[in-house]
């Protein structure tokens, strides 16, 4: 379900995520903000795939149908009942505003909001212990993503708009497993050390 004309395999847009990053941190610090925004946009994604499922019992065509679907589901008079069949599903439930496609779409209006992204960690975080935690190592307000406000929220903002190109739900089922093992592999040189984090890898393991 690649949505963009110039949609990537998750590879070329990790490595072209870690472009963005790389002058800012070295690699097992950049490697906790591509794995953790790589994975929102997986739950984001699958989320918006199961609602659409859910109201026509078919797949959608893009992502921005899917979304337009579910705003207008939240309008309807079953809409609590539809969040109740989807967190039962899911364990967790995505504002229509705190999507993925949104932040994605927000990005490229120069809009983007940081604030909204961490609304959205912490609500998936608190929506069950699964999640527990789950984004803690990516810091939002650091300063090692640029000089300000403005420079910080517009490194979320290109990287948001990087990983967007990644179509995640076509790819390897074991994706988010082989999206850490190449961040791993590839990158852990930059730090003259191949450390093995296997807090991260069962992390990601249990999706």
């Amino acid at each position: 379900m690649a949505e963009q004309e110039n949609s990537k395999d998750l590879i070329s847009v990790l490595w072209s995520g870690a472009d963005i990053l790389r002058s800012k941190m070295d690699a097992n610090e950049y490697k906790d903000y591509l794995l953790g925004i790589v994975f929102y946009k997986y739950l984001s994604d699958s989320f918006l795939i199961r609602v659409y499922d859910l109201i026509y019992d078919e797949k959608p065509e893009t992502l921005k149908v899917a979304l337009d679907a579910y705003r207008e589901a939240l309008e309807d008079e079953s809409a609590e009942e539809l969040k109740d069949e989807i967190n039962s599903a899911c364990h967790y439930v995505i504002d229509p505003d705190l999507t993925y496609t949104c932040f994605a779409d927000a990005a490229r209006n120069n809009s983007f909001n940081r604030e909204q992204l961490q609304k959205a960690f912490n609500n998936i975080e608190q929506s069950d212990p699964l999640f527990a935690d789950l984004f803690t190592d990516i810091d939002l307000y650091s300063n090692r993503l640029g000089a300000g406000d403005q420079k910080q929220s517009d490194t979320i903002s290109h990287l948001i708009k990087e990983i967007d190109k990644a179509d995640l739900l076509n790819s390897d089922a074991e994706i988010l497993g082989n999206a850490y093992e190449y961040l791993i592999g590839q990158f852990a040189s930059e730090t003259g050390k191949k450390r093995e984090n296997s807090t991260h890898r069962k992390r990601y393991q249990k999706f």
